[in-house]
């Protein structure tokens, strides 16, 4: 078991500028008419990438608040072998994985796949979602936040 370095509220109070500027990135997307679900779903698989213990939880329970289905909240982890995802979801997921792991490049395939589910403008904004929730697992999996307890639970 490891130990919180420091808590999401510290990042708040030490650096409300840094935490503001991260905040109004990672809501572009939604404001711009993205779907919310879709979204939590690319949080979710990004997070459990880098390994974000804190935004793996948060993103499970704003998923469940909008009504992903558990089975997608759950299995998002495998989406290649799960039939519940959507070619779009599928589409977006990819482009999730291929940004948040760069260094092995956006192949080809993968652009074309993500270009054939969203405009040039969506996919924009997909892509700021994906570099926001790539910025936010930095901080929690650097400073090991706690994840949030659930309502009633923890």
């Amino acid at each position: 078991m490891t130990h919180a370095r420091s808590e999401y509220k510290d990042f708040m109070s030490l650096t409300p500028d840094a935490y503001a500027a991260v905040l109004a990135l990672g809501q572009v997307a939604a404001k711009a008419g993205m779907d919310k679900q879709l979204l939590e779903l690319i949080k979710l698989r990004a997070s459990q990438i880098n390994g974000c213990a804190f935004c793996v939880q948060y993103h499970i329970m704003e998923g469940e608040k909008l009504g992903v289905p558990t089975d997608k909240l759950n299995l998002v982890v495998v989406w290649r072998e799960a039939p519940q995802f959507s070619p779009r979801e599928r589409a977006a997921l990819a482009w999730t994985e291929a940004l948040t792991l760069i260094s092995k490049g956006v192949s080809d395939e993968i652009y074309a796949q993500a270009s054939a589910e969203f405009s040039d403008k969506e996919l924009t904004y997909l892509t700021s979602a994906v570099a926001s929730i790539n910025t936010w697992n930095r901080f929690g999996a650097a400073f090991r936040w706690k994840p949030p307890a659930r309502s009633g639970r923890g």
